[in-house]
């Protein structure tokens, strides 16, 4: 079955221009889709971990490359970073505004796809990956730990959840995941507000779903700059972390860092 699903992503996005460059300036090619990629400097023959981005509302891969400050991060970090880009000006993602019937498979067989070609055309360590993502790209970030969970190590999202309700069910085993937000944010609040048809959802029961499913128990507390985070872990090692900040709708490139850390400091990377 996994098989199959792989190649028919494949066939899905295949492209006749596959082959020729791109990088954090020109775009990589997936039928009508695209991705962009900055190997980090310095970076031999050896796999590398990457970060794979996901943008906010109407963002673009091309504006996450102009963030000089994050491209720095990721880069002495040692990894590469992998920018996506929605299918639309939104994720389309269930209950996403305008796209209330989306099962979101059209997002997942794209993120699929780039992976797949990534580890083609670039070193990327595939037991490397870490899913993050600022605001609505936040909100594609819970999806993924839904529906794809065992395709990254880890997952962070930052200021953004579920829309309107946690899924009533997730592939299993579940991941690790890092959840940041500001206390005081006013455009995802924690618990939400109506847009249009629908609305963001409340962080408080995504979380409960995701520690239920995966049997997440309180381990402690930690902090980093200006988060305060209450842990969990399961029994296979994975954490969920809930850290907020007393600032508002705001992203720090060193939030990413912090949640590869935590990744690592538990094992998954």
């Amino acid at each position: 079955m996994r098989f199959l699903i792989v190649l028919s992503t494949l066939l899905t996005f295949s492209d006749p221009v596959a082959s020729f460059a791109c990088g954090p300036d020109t775009d990589c090619r997936l039928g009508d889709r695209h991705y962009r990629i900055a190997l980090p400097e310095g970076q031999g023959a050896d796999p590398v971990g990457a970060v794979v981005f996901a943008h906010g509302y109407r963002g673009t891969a091309e504006s996450v490359m102009r963030n000089k400050a994050l491209r720095r991060m990721v880069s002495d970090m040692g990894l590469a970073l992998i920018a996506l880009k929605s299918a639309d000006d939104d994720w389309v993602i269930p209950y996403a505004p305008r796209h209330m019937d989306s099962d979101g498979s059209v997002e997942f067989r794209y993120v699929e796809a780039v992976l797949e070609d990534a580890a083609r055309r670039f070193p990327i360590d595939g037991a490397r990956l870490m899913a993050a993502g600022f605001s609505a790209g936040g909100m594609m970030v819970w999806n993924l730990a839904c529906a794809m969970p065992e395709r990254f190590a880890g997952f962070a999202a930052i200021a953004g959840t579920f829309w309107m309700k946690p899924p009533t069910q997730c592939a299993e085993p579940a991941a690790s995941l890092v959840h940041i937000h500001g206390t005081s944010d006013p455009t995802v609040p924690l618990k939400g507000r109506a847009i249009l048809e629908t609305r963001q959802g409340d962080v408080a029961e995504a979380l409960d779903m995701y520690g239920t499913l995966g049997d997440f128990r309180p381990s402690g507390e930690t902090s980093f700059e200006d988060l305060t985070c209450q842990t969990r872990r399961n029994a296979s090692g994975e954490i969920l972390d809930f850290c907020l900040h007393p600032g508002g709708h705001s992203f720090r490139s060193s939030y990413l860092k912090f949640a590869w850390e935590r990744l690592r400091a538990a094992g998954q990377l």
